[in-house]
C-alpha cells in the first residue's frame, strides 16, 4: 500500500487564511442559490390558490425520500440575457439526477414560479445538456412540464437549436430510455412536442393545456373560436386526441402516477448482480480542503493533498513518478472503484503530456474511469519547450483524452488555462461529468498576461506604421483588457455558462465522485432493448 502522508499543517496561520477564503466563496454561491429559492417562494400564494404545488414542491413528492439527489446547473444562464439581478439563474429549469420508486433518473422540472418557466438561451443549452447526460449514462428521464415556452425575446437564438431537443427526445427512446412526463399547466407550441414525444404522458385534470396554437392565435389565424379545454385540454387529450395515457386529479395525484409507472418497470431487474464496493475511508479529514488551496491562485500547492483528502485509505500508486513532476498520473479508489488520476503540479511539459497520454491508454485497454482534476496555467512554452516538441507531444494527449472510451469525470479544482483546459478534459473533451470548486477559474489566460499581449501587439502595429505610441492608451487597453478577461474568468461565469455542470463545496467531492462513479459504472453495465424510431402514438 502506497499511502500518501500529508505535509499539510492544519493548525498554520496560512491553512486559516485559505479555509476563511474558501469558505466565503462557498457561501456566496449559496447565497445565490438560495435567492432562487427565496423567489420561487413569492409566486406560493398564487400557485396555492390555483390548487397548485409550486415546482420545488413537486420536485420534492416526486423523488424517494432521503435518497440522494445531485442538482445540475443550477446557476446556468446567472445574470445572462434578461437575467438582470441573477433571479431567474437556471434557465427556468430545476434539474438533477436522483431516485423515484427506486430507479435512478434524471428529473427535469420547468421553474414556472420565475416568468412562467420560460426557457432563454440558457436554458435551452442546459437542457440539451440534461438530455446528453441522460443519453451517454442510460438514464430514463421524467419532465414535470408548466412553462410559458420559449423566451420571446431570444426567439431567433433559440428557434433552430431548439429542434435539437426534439430529436434528442425521438433517439432516447429508440435506445430504449423511457421518458414520462406529467403536464401541470401550459405546454404550448413547440413546448407541446416535449410530452408529445415522450413515451409516457400524464395530464393534470383542469390544469394541463396542451395545444400548437392557443385561443388567441387560433382566431387571429382562422377566425375559430374554441376554449382553452376544448383545444387542448387535459380530457381532450386523455379522452379524444390520446395524447395522454394517463389523467391526474391534481399534482400530487399525476406524480403518484409517475412513481407507479416506473415501480412497475422492470428497469433496476435487468441490470446484472454486482456487490456492493468494500472500502475504507481516506486516513485525513475532508474538511481540510478547504484550507488546502491558497488563496493567493499564483502559490502553488501539491495535488496529493487532495488525493490524500478523497482517495480509499490515502492510497495512491503513482504512474512514472521520477519521469516529470508537474504533470502527475496514478491509480487509486474512490468508494471501492478504480480509478485513473492525472492532476497538475505546474504547467504541462513534452514529458508531462506523453507521461499522460501513455496513462489515458492504459487506463482505457483495462476499462478503468479516468478522474482529471484541473490546476495548470497550460502548457509551458519557450525555446526550449518547442524544440522538445511541446505541440508535438500535446496533441498526442488531446488525441488520447478524446479517444479514451472509458468515463472521465472532471473536476476543476483551480486554474485551468488555455489548452491546458483541452488536455486535462474540460468542457469541449466531452468528459461524461464536469464540476468546479468555487474558487476555480478558466480562460484562454490570464488576464494580466492577456493585456500585456494586446499591448505588445499593439504598439508593436503603431510602430510599424510610423505612429508614436501613446503610453496613456496603452496602458488603459492594457487595464481594460485585464479586466475583462478576469471577470469572464471565475467559477460563476463559467457556471452561468455551462462551461461545467455545477459548483460545488470542496467538502462533498468525495461523495459526489463516488454517485457519479456508480452511475457512470452502472451505465457500462445496462444492456437497453433499442428500436429504430422510438415508441409512436398511433
Amino acid at each position: 500500500m502506497a499511502q500518501i502522508q500529508s505535509q499539510l499543517d492544519p493548525h498554520s496561520e496560512a491553512f486559516a487564511r485559505n479555509r476563511a477564503a474558501m469558505l466565503a466563496a462557498i457561501e456566496h454561491v449559496q447565497q445565490l442559490e438560495q435567492n432562487l429559492l427565496i423567489k420561487a417562494a413569492e409566486a406560493k400564494t398564487k400557485f396555492d390558490q390555483r390548487g397548485q404545488l409550486l415546482p420545488r414542491e413537486r420536485l420534492n413528492l416526486l423523488l424517494d425520500p432521503g435518497a440522494p439527489f445531485l442538482e445540475l446547473a443550477s446557476l446556468a444562464g446567472y445574470k445572462l440575457h434578461d437575467d438582470k439581478d441573477g433571479s431567474a439563474a437556471g434557465g427556468g429549469l430545476i434539474a438533477g439526477i436522483g431516485y423515484v420508486s427506486g430507479i435512478r433518473v434524471m428529473v427535469v422540472a420547468n421553474n414556472s414560479a420565475i416568468k412562467g418557466g420560460t426557457i432563454s438561451p440558457s436554458g435551452l443549452k442546459k437542457s440539451l445538456r440534461l438530455q446528453q447526460i441522460a443519453l451517454e449514462n442510460k438514464l430514463p428521464m421524467i419532465t414535470l412540464a408548466e412553462s410559458g415556452g420559449a423566451n420571446l425575446n431570444y426567439a431567433a437564438e433559440i428557434f433552430v437549436e431548439g429542434a435539437r431537443s426534439f430529436a434528442n427526445q425521438a433517439r432516447l427512446s429508440a435506445l430504449g430510455l423511457p421518458q414520462i412526463t406529467v403536464v401541470h399547466g401550459s405546454a404550448t407550441a413547440g413546448g407541446a412536442y416535449q410530452p408529445g414525444l415522450s413515451d409516457y404522458v400524464v395530464v393534470v385534470r383542469g390544469k394541463a393545456k396542451l395545444f400548437l396554437a392557443g385561443p388567441p392565435l387560433l382566431k387571429a389565424a382562422t377566425g375559430e373560436v374554441a376554449t382553452d379545454e376544448e383545444l387542448g385540454g387535459a380530457e381532450m387529450h386523455a379522452q379524444v386526441a390520446g395524447t395522454a395515457e394517463y389523467l391526474a386529479e391534481s399534482d400530487a395525484d399525476g406524480l403518484r402516477q409517475v412513481r407507479d409507472i416506473l415501480r412497475m418497470l422492470p428497469w433496476n431487474e435487468q441490470l446484472p448482480w454486482r456487490p456492493e464496493p468494500q472500502y475504507q475511508e481516506p486516513l485525513y479529514p475532508i474538511d481540510e480542503l478547504l484550507g488546502l488551496i491558497p488563496d493567493d491562485p499564483k502559490k502553488p500547492y501539491d495535488v496529493r493533498e487532495i488525493i490524500a483528502r478523497i482517495a480509499d485509505e490515502s492510497d495512491f500508486v503513482e504512474f512514472k513518478g521520477e519521469y516529470d513532476q508537474q504533470t502527475l498520473c496514478g491509480h487509486l479508489k474512490i468508494q471501492g472503484r478504480a480509478c485513473g488520476f492525472i492532476g497538475n503540479n505546474g504547467p504541462i511539459t513534452p514529458n508531462g503530456a506523453s507521461k499522460a497520454a501513455q496513462f489515458i491508454q492504459l487506463c482505457d485497454q483495462s476499462q478503468i474511469p479516468l478522474l482529471f482534476f484541473h490546476n495548470t496555467t497550460g502548457f509551458m512554452v519557450g525555446t526550449e519547450s518547442e524544440q522538445q516538441g511541446v505541440i508535438k507531444h500535446g496533441s498526442k494527449l488531446i488525441q488520447a483524452v478524446a479517444n479514451a472510451r472509458v468515463p472521465k469525470l472532471t473536476l476543476v479544482v483551480g486554474g485551468s488555462y488555455g489548452a491546458g483546459n483541452y488536455a486535462m478534459c474540460g468542457r469541449g473533451l466531452d468528459p461524461r461529468f464536469i464540476f468546479a470548486w468555487p474558487n476555480s477559474r478558466t480562460a484562454v489566460m490570464g488576464g494580466a498576461q492577456a493585456g500585456k499581449v494586446l499591448r505588445i501587439v499593439t504598439e508593436a502595429k503603431q510602430l510599424k506604421d510610423g505612429l508614436v505610441p501613446d503610453p496613456k492608451m496603452l496602458d488603459m487597453l492594457e487595464q481594460v483588457t485585464a479586466q475583462k478577461l478576469d471577470s469572464q474568468s471565475t467559477a460563476l461565469y463559467g457556471s452561468a455558462n455551462l462551461w461545467d455542470d455545477g459548483l460545488i463545496d470542496p467538502r462533498d467531492t468525495r461523495t459526489l465522485l463516488g454517485y457519479l462513479l456508480d452511475i457512470c459504472h452502472e451505465a457500462d453495465t445496462r444492456t437497453l432493448q433499442p428500436n429504430s424510431f422510438g415508441v409512436s402514438r398511433f
